[in-house]
Order: structure tokens, then sequence, then C-alpha cells
């Protein structure tokens, strides 16, 4: 019988356990947009909100999407890479087919971070193509 009291027991401690430690991370401070997040601009508050985050380290390194003002939940919407590529920077547009590689200057039309789609306007012709930003300060276009 005692058995069953601390299986119970340590059943219950277990249950309860994670709605006790339940969090939501909150915005430290006000951070602006396109603004990367750092430990010192998230904090945790207790309570669950639904749909926003529970863990800082889902937040840290990334960028902000919107305006996030202090002490209001962040959620995953809120939230996106951070971006490799500017608006208005120069960079080098390569295309790459089997053994052919054609390199070029161009400015970023968008911002974009690694793996997202930008448009870019060729400096040498003036067309504008749409690429894909791979390292800062290089997009790639084409298969």
């Amino acid at each position: 019988m005692r058995c069953l009291a601390l299986i119970l027991a340590a059943g219950l401690i277990w249950i309860t356990t994670p709605k006790l430690m339940a969090e939501t991370v909150i915005a430290a401070g006000t951070i602006r947009g396109q603004s990367l997040i750092m430990a010192s601009d998230v904090a945790t508050a207790p309570g669950m909100t639904p749909g926003a985050l529970s863990d800082p380290a889902d937040a840290i390194g990334m960028e902000a999407a919107v305006n996030l003002y202090a002490g209001r939940p962040i959620r995953p919407g809120d939230l996106r890479p951070p971006a490799i590529i500017e608006r208005n920077a120069i960079v080098t547009i390569r295309y790459d087919h089997g053994a052919l590689t054609i390199v070029a200057e161009g400015r970023a039309m968008d911002r974009a971070a690694a793996g997202e789609a930008l448009r870019v306007m060729n400096l040498s012709s003036r067309s504008t193509v749409i690429a894909i930003a791979a390292t800062p300060g290089l997009v790639t276009v084409g298969p």
C-alpha cells in the first residue's frame, strides 16, 4: 500500500510540474523591427500565453519582423531569420550550370535571409532578376 502511495505521489508531481514551470517569452524592452534579438532583449514571465514562445532560445539570434514592445509576449510570427543581404547592397550574382559559371555585379532591391528569394538588379544590363541569398554579399540565380 505504501508503494502505491509513493507511485501516486510521484505521478502527481510529474503531472503538475510542467504546469508550474510554464513560462512565456516577453520583450525585456522595446525591440525595433529588423533588429537582431540578443539574450538581454528577452525575459520570461510566469504562465503560458497561447501562441507565444516558451523558450528564450527560440528568439535569441532571430530578427524582429515587427516592433516588439516591453512586457508583451513574443510569438513565432514576430520573428524571422536574420537578413544576410540588405536592401541597396552591392552583391555578386552567380549563375552555375554544370561547368559554366557566370558572375556579375548587382544591387539588392530587397532584404533577405539565407535561402530567401529577392530581386536583384544587374548593374551592367539594368535588368532585374530573382535570386536566392546564399551568403553575405552573394546571390545565386538559375537551376
